[in-house]
Order: structure tokens, then C-alpha cells, then sequence
């Protein structure tokens, strides 16, 4: 799938406000190293935010894929200062592998004077200390075919060749209107653009409830990239996207059918053990000044429902068709109590 050019698809009103910048940079790293960047063992580390949804796709296809003992793992400060995504939850405020205190300083180390901002997911080549890609649409669709030879035994096939038309179509209007969405509704400066973003949210979230009334995942019966790309918006929706980003036409919770869904994938081994409701939280309200100067962070809501039934099975299909699930979460990438559901 390459990457989508949004673009090409905003309406000139949008073009005013909230524009995503493309990743800058974005090479691949391959099953024969067509970029210089051959997929081995132990060679680059995945530097993530647990707050961020664009990351978090990254960290739930490589549990699902079973990557953890081939692709480290660094977890970043929710908290960003004026240098961005730093290292402070490591001793001595330094990544222990990579020896930076900032994601900024392997960006730097590929590109002296770099101009763009310091984004999540980003993959780091550990000998060298430099960024290897940024991209956060083509990072895990290459987890899931180039990486293969490293995969877990049992691990799902999350870009089926089969349904790849299917998923991209699916994931690109996921992509404009919800995982994006969201942020064109959030950081609007004019109330038309805000109206604009906050209609076609909604819009695509019927749309996509409507779907998955009569089917258990978004393309065919098992989980694919498509579940993934909107799992990641719908888990922090209620949480920040309804009040934070003023998308509260309803909160997600009150719609039965997309609620069950998400509820499905959260209690999927893969998914609800990667998220962080502590970091989800205590970014957004505390990183977006410009939206809640106070910094307050709201205590609710409730997350006791995640773990209720959800009756998703009825639908027929299974998460991981004929493979498996994964094992239990590595020592020292657990959630922090804090941040998990009770």
C-alpha cells in the first residue's frame, strides 16, 4: 500500500488549518535490502510513544507478529519538551541501547540539520545510531511481509494478499476521515473547518458501524491491517478524541456496535496489553497548550467496561484465523499498573 497522499483529498478549506506532514524520511527495511536496510535479528530498535496512535500500530502488529526478540523495543516520556520525544523513563534519562537522550539525536545522526519535526513510530539502526524510517503508513505493512522470516510460529497474516485491494480502500477513508479526522476536528481554527472534520468523522464511523454489524472484523474473518489502523483512534476515543478534540456528537461507548467491536480487540492478546491510558491521557491534555492551557488532566472515564463481554464471537471468524495468539507480554515492556485497565 503506499502511502496515502491526503492531499490530493482535502477540500481547500482544509488546506487552510491542519495539515500531516509526509514521513521525510522513508526507507524501507526489506527482506533483500533493496535500501540498504536488510530485515536482520537484533539490528534496530522501535522507538514508540504509548500515547501516540500512530505508534501504537506499530507496537500491536509487532506483538501480533511475534518481533519482540528481533526488534527491540524504546519507550518514550509522554510528556514531549522543546527537543520533542525524550528518554526520561529510562535510568539516567538515556535510551540504554541507543545511549541518546533524545529521538531527536538519531534523526541528527541521518541528516545534519534535519528541518521537520520528530515523530513516532520511528526505527533506528542500532550500530549506526541513525533513523531509518519515519514512515509510519509503511512500517507495519512491512512488519507483516518483509520481516516474515522472523515472524513467531502461528503469527497472523495481517496483510493478506488476497484482500490487500480491499484493506487499503477500507483503510484510506479509515485514515482521511477518522484516524486524521479526529485531528482536523481537535486543532481546527475556524469553525467550518472543525464542522467539515467533525461531519465526515461521523460519517465514516456509521459507516464503518454499519459494517461491522453483520461481520466480526473490517475485511474478511480474521484480524488484518485495516483493524489494526482503526483500533488505535477508536481505544482513545472516549478517553481524549470526544472531549479533548471536540468530537462528542456521542462518545463510542454509546454506540453498541462499535463499542462491542473495539472491546473485541481490546481484550485480544496483542492489543489492550499494549495501551496506556496513563500516557494517552496525560499527553494530549498536557502536551496541546494550546487547547487545554491549564494542563489539566480529567480523572475519568470509567475504563472498567473494556473488559465486559462483548459477545463479538457470534459473528463468526477468528483473530487469528489459523495461527495463534501470542504469548505473555516480555519482561519490561508490561503496561505500568497506572495505565491499565483494572
Amino acid at each position: 500500500m503506499v502511502p496515502l497522499n491526503t492531499a490530493d483529498q482535502e477540500t481547500p478549506r482544509e488546506r487552510e488549518e491542519f495539515r500531516r506532514s509526509a514521513p521525510h524520511f522513508a526507507d524501507r527495511i526489506t527482506a533483500d535490502g533493496r535500501d540498504g536496510w536488510p530485515v536482520e535479528a537484533g539490528r534496530y530498535r522501535l522507538v514508540v510513544s504509548r500515547a501516540c496512535p500512530w505508534a501504537s500500530r506499530a507496537l500491536v502488529s509487532r506483538r501480533l507478529l511475534g518481533l519482540e526478540p528481533a526488534l527491540s523495543l524504546a519507550i518514550t516520556d509522554p510528556i514531549q519538551d522543546e527537543r520533542s520525544w525524550r528518554f526520561t523513563l529510562d535510568p539516567g534519562d538515556r535510551d540504554p541501547v541507543l545511549g541518546i537522550g533524545f529521538l531527536s539525536e538519531a534523526y541528527d545522526a541521518r541528516e545534519t540539520g534535519y528541518p521537520g519535526g520528530v515523530s513516532v513510530p520511528a526505527v533506528v539502526d542500532v550500530p549506526s545510531g541513525q533513523l531509518v524510517t519515519n514512515d509510519y503508513h509503511r512500517i507495519t505493512l512491512d512488519l507483516a511481509t518483509e520481516w516474515t522470516a522472523l515472524h513467531r510460529e502461528g503469527a497472523p497474516d495481517l496483510y493478506p494478499e488476497e484482500h490487500r485491494d480491499e484493506i487499503d480502500d477500507v483503510a484510506e477513508g479509515i485514515y482521511r476521515d477518522v484516524n486524521n479526522g479526529v485531528y482536523r476536528a481537535g486543532f481546527a481554527e475556524h469553525q467550518h473547518t472543525y464542522e467539515d472534520a467533525y461531519r465526515r468523522l461521523f460519517a465514516r464511523l456509521d459507516e464503518l458501524s454499519e459494517r461491522l454489524a453483520t461481520r466480526r472484523y473490517l475485511v474478511g474473518d480474521t484480524i488484518t491491517e485495516a483493524d489494526i489502523r482503526l483500533f488505535t483512534t477508536l481505544v482513545r476515543f472516549d478517553a481524549v478524541y470526544h472531549g479533548h478534540f471536540k468530537c462528542n456528537r456521542n462518545k463510542l461507548s454509546e454506540d453498541p456496535v462499535l463499542w462491542g467491536y473495539v472491546r473485541d480487540l481490546f481484550q485480544t492478546p496483542g492489543f489492550g496489553d499494549t495501551v496506556d491510558f496513563d500516557h494517552i491521557k496525560r499527553h494530549y491534555y498536557q502536551v496541546h497548550t494550546n487547547i487545554n492551557p491549564r494542563r489539566i488532566v480529567p480523572l475519568g472515564p470509567d475504563l472498567s467496561g473494556w473488559l465486559t463481554p462483548h459477545h463479538r464471537e457470534e459473528l463468526g471468524g477468528s483473530p487469528f484465523g489459523d495461527g495463534t495468539a501470542p504469548g505473555p507480554v516480555p519482561d519490561g515492556e508490561e503496561v505500568p499498573q497506572e495505565g491499565r485497565v483494572a
